[in-house]
């Protein structure tokens, strides 16, 4: 199927065009990159932290090798393996330790990190509290922000690009907003206000550092207050028709905020953007097909690469697309894993003008556990690794110059960090399509065939149909 996007609105219109399903769903190629003859899946030899491949044929197709070792250990890396550093900063997370609550957020540069955690004690009685990790300097070290009674395990935190972090407590039907921060020996509290609310989610950190928003959703509307960062406390900035949920930044100033929408009387989700600096104006952000659930999942403002999930080629699919690009959305194969959940969390900043280069790092969740996949669009591969023992899966950073950093604590270290060197980009071969690494071991998934054409015209016009393709 086939569809192309509508450029304007105060945004700049993604590129909404649903391409063919199958073998990678594409009906175009980026401008800047040669495609590749033919699509190569998901590698058959997963890499892991440290590790040896492990044979063909072994263990389950959709788990990296050594998916049920311990992982990386916390203060030593094995040759090479990625780097791991660590440093001691309050009580060590219980080895038994599940998810947190509150998850674990960063600030947009990954300067600041915060989290809710517990000090040790039966599952039903531990005391939980904020923690902020600070992961810009030669180690990282967490402080904990503890108060004079424990939090709920509901609340929610978010950190700063000063240092202080954000609490969302819930009061009855009040929303509590508080900047939390240390003072010497103890913990400062700085009350922002209340909102009347029975249920408010907080939104990722704004790419300024400075705000912090939350969405409340309704049944016909969604609020969207400024709780951190406003002149006189949390303040309602936009009432949007229909149930927003999401959330996810089109810019480097915060201005431009990407968000799924129901609309009021039902209907496909489909994601808008949210213009703050013209009077938080809704223009239509992701249109591929009439009837599908369109999400916006990440995106980058430099290179302006949108990760995105549809069910537009019949079912549930991740793809990629361009920021105001005129070519399709394309569902690359390698990311359809059988059996396990793939969704990225983090996109490679810097790479201006340049999204088929972003290395993107995604949580893979299957029966093993949670591990983590790095995929580059021009790659066309997806590498697999084990993630570090005690990583909250989903939390993690690039460096400018390919490297994922994955926090993580367990009962040896407390506050660690280790770091994924990308992968380097694999070279097709003109003459049979298959990467020049012969040691990937990954098979075409598709003939050539000719590129399809894609010119912008308006969705109502848009030509819905099925490319044919030989086998």
């Amino acid at each position: 199927m086939t569809a192309c996007v509508i450029e304007g609105g105060s945004a700049g219109a993604a590129a909404t065009a649903e391409p063919e399903a199958e073998p990678e769903a594409e009906s175009g190629t980026e401008s800047g990159t040669e495609p590749d003859p033919k699509e190569s899946g998901a590698e058959s030899g997963p890499e892991e932290y440290g590790a040896e491949p492990r044979p063909e044929g072994s263990g389950d197709p959709g788990k990296p090798a050594g998916a049920d070792a311990p992982g990386l250990p916390g203060s030593t890396a094995d040759e090479g393996g990625p780097k791991a550093s660590s440093a001691a900063g309050g009580p060590a997370a219980p080895a038994d330790a599940g998810p947190l609550p509150g998850g674990f957020t960063l600030t947009s540069d990954g300067a600041y990190a915060a989290r809710l955690t517990a000090a040790p004690g039966p599952p039903g009685e531990r005391a939980w509290y904020p923690e902020r990790w600070t992961l810009d300097g030669p180690e990282p070290y967490a402080v904990p922000l503890p108060l004079g009674q424990p939090e709920e395990p509901d609340a929610q935190v978010a950190p700063l690009a000063d240092g202080r972090v954000l609490i969302r407590r819930q009061v009855a039907d009040r929303q509590m907003f508080s900047l939390l921060y240390p003072t010497g020996p103890g913990t400062g509290e700085l009350l922002l206000g209340a909102v009347e609310c029975g249920e408010m989610t907080l939104l990722p950190p704004s790419p300024d550092g400075r705000c912090v928003y939350a969405l409340s959703a309704g049944e016909h509307h969604s609020s969207l207050w400024l709780v951190a960062g406003g002149a006189f406390g949390p303040e309602e900035v936009a009432r949007i028709p229909g149930r927003c949920s999401g959330g996810a930044w089109l810019d480097r100033a915060g201005r431009m905020l990407a968000l799924d929408r129901r609309a009021p009387g039902g209907g496909p989700v489909k994601a808008v953007a949210v213009d703050l600096g013209r009077g938080a104006e809704v223009t239509p952000l992701l249109q591929i097909a009439p009837g599908s659930d369109d999400r916006l999942l990440l995106a980058d403002a430099d290179s302006g690469l949108l990760l995105i999930r549809s069910d537009a080629p019949g079912h549930d699919r991740l793809g990629w697309g361009v920021l105001g690009s005129c070519l399709p959305v394309r569902f690359p194969e390698c990311l359809r894993l059988a059996d396990v959940a793939v969704t990225p969390f983090a996109v490679q900043p810097g790479q201006m003008l340049m999204p088929e280069s972003c290395a993107v790092a995604l949580r893979i969740d299957g029966a093993a556990g949670s591990w983590v996949g790095v995929w580059r669009p021009a790659d066309r591969r997806l590498h697999q690794f084990a993630a570090p023992l005690g990583w909250v899966p989903g939390a993690g950073y690039w460096s400018r110059d390919g490297v994922l950093r994955l926090p993580y604590t367990n009962g040896a270290t407390s506050c660690g960090v280790a770091l994924l060197d990308a992968p380097q980009d694999v070279e097709p071969s003109s003459v049979t399509g298959r990467p020049s690494d012969a040691e990937g071991g990954t098979q075409p998934s598709a003939a050539v065939s000719a590129p399809a054409v894609c010119k912008p015209v308006p969705l109502g016009q848009a030509p819905l149909h099925r490319a044919a393709r030989s086998d």
